[in-house]
């Protein structure tokens, strides 16, 4: 899969603890939209996916997290490789956080199920929306972001994000 870009905050101490945790995440676009989690308590977006379980594959991962964090159904045959994302970073514990996002384009059933959100999601009021990319990005970097804002982890996502969305306009994924 190719490389999107790298973030390297260099905030770390390389010598120290370190976690790993690698994530997807689904593009899906429909009518010029692209399907985004939109948190309504700290005003940002990102595109819906999540950690990596041991022994899972990146296709089971993808259908499970967009199911859970904003209830649609992706559709296996579907789904198609965009990019990766390699994040490096202080960790909120940790000395370091190590992040390989990895990007699929991918279609979904037309209804939508039901979210079934973990404690910090559900605390975050995620919800699905359907937003133009530029919407999304000037949410991401304009908002305020209440007590979220300034933390080195949460800004690495926002920035993280916003850049895939850039990418995407910028190659005609909207169209």
């Amino acid at each position: 899969m190719r490389v999107l870009f790298e973030l390297d905050k260099k905030d770390y101490n390389p010598n120290g603890t370190c976690c790993v945790r690698p994530s997807v995440r689904g593009i899906i676009i429909k009518d010029g939209l692209v399907a985004m989690v939109h948190s309504r308590k700290y005003n940002y977006y990102k595109l819906p996916g999540g950690g990596i379980e041991a022994e899972e594959e990146h296709p089971a991962t993808l259908a499970r997290e967009v199911q859970e964090e904003v209830g649609l159904v992706v559709v296996p045959a579907s789904i198609r490789e965009y990019g990766m994302v390699h994040r490096v970073q202080k960790g909120r514990i940790e000395d370091m956080f190590i992040q390989d996002n990895y990007y699929y384009f991918c279609d979904v059933e037309p209804e939508v199920q039901s979210q079934h959100l973990d404690e910090y999601e559900d605390e975050e009021q995620f919800e699905l929306e359907y937003v133009t990319p530029e919407q999304a990005i000037t949410t991401n970097r304009t908002a305020n972001h209440g007590s979220k804002a300034g933390h080195s982890v949460f800004e690495g996502m926002i920035e993280r994000e916003s850049r895939v969305l850039e990418m995407l306009v910028e190659e005609n994924a909207f169209c």
